[in-house]
């Protein structure tokens, strides 16, 4: 189905025919439609039009209106002030524009695809080979993970990389220690979860560690391992390569707990680009882009430099030979511009590594393996805060796990279903528990902006009251609760009707949805679907108020409103689905 012309497109149309009809030289202008409080639009493009016309600016916009086309979409043009036009469209508009997006056969609401979609890859939810993942990783995974949906939705091609740290020294003293103490990864049950294959990696990392921190002899063999690793040993890297399946069933547990969807071939850690390190190197220092000093081959800027006043180099090679991340990453970007044929690299890393990625990115443009036609963007994102302001640590300053955090909300989501439901089992308690508990935790993290710090704060997430994914859920789970009361009564749009003031806020809001995904994805700012779905439960709070839905006074009105409900539930839902956050029919 070709994509709904929204009411504000509709309206900037008619205005933008009547306007070059009264200044032919302002054929193309853009009118400055938007939203009012005074109108449903108001346009404020005259005045500039005017200014440069050298035209009375009140004049210009009593012209404008005497050739506006009023009836099927806009009901009245009035001048306001200097020059602005309200504008005001008719009911019937708004009620046939929401069933165009409701008839949709795709079930999209009308939301346009991309004309022409290009391809992104998406570098994100990035945890470490051995390690457990902590609320650290939370802000990659739900913004990464938001922003793939709403790409997707769009139309882009994407392609997703979670590039987990799964190379480096410490895994020589790992395998080490694993090929000296040989059963302390095997499991006596073959189904073990996540969280118990993570304990016996952490478990055989402090043990590990403390050999190689007090005995030499432990110590020399496993810095020779990490040669033998680096070689590519065969059996070292089989051995590497357990702890590289355990810790991806660890990965997966905590993916699965925050329902998110983690594909094994989407996995390409640091390991997967060692073929390509000595090659990106060569083409860096052959093409004059890195140079050699002190024996390391670095890339130079003039805008980086250190307290002393020096340059800071980005270094590509150590000087004894190995590489550093810079390698690793610059070899994932020829990777995904020349195999993958991407037109955007997009990163969601800590706002911390910024310099890092500049610095990056410029040498990877310097190579010409970025350029006008592919770009790269970091999408960086803030710190989470505790309640008092500072990086969230346990009380023993210890960073807090992940697992434990969702554990925790899913805890308090559920006793604040526990408190509402009446007709629930505890089974159907603990999923909406869960639905409701993760979704809290994503949508804090969602509604606020990915550059800005937060603070998480769990009583406040899982409240009823406020900006929170809960308020919202129960917004649609409340639209499915009236849907199953009204009986033989059907959802009905009825164009012929007049519509209560808090109707045609509420269906002014709806017809903004396709524009407000669009604007989202462009930017990836999820921030603002959530801000836009906030808002849409606040304004069906005040329509549920004020007009009565299955008590109407005529069977179309009641027809009409159930429609207005299952529009706002649908796009309650699409719009939810987005940020990665569920919709249960109950609560």
């Amino acid at each position: 189905m070709a994509s709904v012309t929204s009411l504000s497109d509709s309206v900037q149309q008619h205005l933008a025919s009547a306007l070059a009809a009264s200044l032919p030289e302002a054929a193309g202008a853009d009118p400055l439609l938007r939203r009012s409080d005074r109108a449903d639009y108001q346009a404020n493009g005259i005045l500039a039009l005017a200014k440069k016309a050298k035209a009375n600016p009140r004049e210009l916009a009593a012209q404008v209106v005497s050739r506006v086309v009023t009836g099927d979409v806009i009901e009245d043009v009035e001048v306001s002030g200097p020059g602005f036009l309200n504008i005001t469209v008719t009911d019937r508009a708004i009620t046939e524009n929401l069933a165009a997006r409701a008839a949709d056969p795709e079930g999209r609401l009308g939301v346009p695809r991309a004309e022409r979609p290009g391809t992104t890859v998406i570098d994100y939810a990035q945890p470490n080979v051995a390690k457990e993942m902590h609320v650290g990783h939370l802000r990659s995974a739900v913004i990464g993970d938001s922003v793939v949906q709403l790409l997707e939705f769009t139309g882009e091609s994407v392609v997703r990389r979670h590039h987990i740290g799964d190379w480096g020294t410490q895994f020589g003293m790992l395998i080490q220690y694993l090929d000296e103490h040989p059963h302390e990864l095997d499991h006596k049950d073959a189904q073990v979860s996540g969280e118990e294959a993570m304990s016996n990696l952490d478990r055989l990392y402090k043990a590990a560690r403390k050999l190689f921190d007090s005995d030499e002899e432990f110590k020399t063999r496993a810095r020779r391992r990490v040669v033998d690793l680096q070689a590519g040993d065969p059996h070292t890297l089989a051995m590497w390569q357990k702890f590289v399946d355990e810790s991806k069933i660890y990965f997966f547990s905590v993916f699965e707990k925050l329902d998110m969807e983690i594909r094994d071939p989407d996995i390409v850690g640091e390991s997967g680009y060692n073929d390509m390190l000595a090659e990106t190197c060569r083409l860096l220092e052959e093409s004059g882009v890195a140079v050699r000093s002190e024996g390391a081959l670095c890339v130079f800027f003039d805008d980086v430099k250190g307290p002393d006043g020096k340059p800071v180099p980005l270094i590509v090679q150590k000087s004894d030979g190995g590489y550093g991340y810079a390698a690793t990453d610059l070899s994932a970007i020829r990777d995904r511009v020349f195999n993958l044929k991407a037109n955007t690299l997009l990163y969601v890393v800590d706002a911390r590594q910024s310099l890092h990625f500049k610095m990056v990115f410029e040498t990877a443009r310097r190579a010409g393996w970025l350029n006008d036609d592919v770009k790269a963007v970091q999408l960086a994102f803030g710190t989470v805060l505790g309640k008092d302001g500072k990086p969230f640590k346990t009380r023993e300053g210890e960073t807090v796990k992940l697992v434990d955090l969702l554990d925790e909300a899913v805890e308090r989501a559920s006793a604040v279903v526990r408190e509402k439901a009446q007709d629930l089992s505890e089974e159907e308690i603990a999923e909406r528990g869960a639905q409701v508990g993760v979704g809290a935790v994503k949508y804090a993290d969602l509604s606020t902006s990915a550059n800005r710090d937060y603070k998480f704060d769990l009583d406040q997430m899982v409240s009823l009251n406020g900006d929170t994914s809960v308020y919202l859920q129960y917004a649609y789970a409340r639209i499915q609760s009236i849907l199953r009361k009204a009986g033989e009564a059907r959802p009905q749009a009825h164009p012929e009707l007049a519509l209560h003031e808090a109707e045609r806020a509420l269906g002014l809001h709806i017809d903004a949805f396709a524009e407000t995904v669009a604007e989202a994805a462009a930017e990836y700012a999820p921030h603002k679907l959530a801000a836009y779905l906030y808002q849409l439960a606040s304004l069906y709070t005040s329509f549920y108020d004020k007009c009565p839905v299955l008590k109407a006074e005529t069977p179309e009105q009641v027809g009409n409103r159930l429609f207005l409900c299952d529009v706002t539930a649908r796009t309650l839902h699409q719009g939810m689905a987005l940020l990665g956050i569920r919709t249960p029919e109950r609560l």
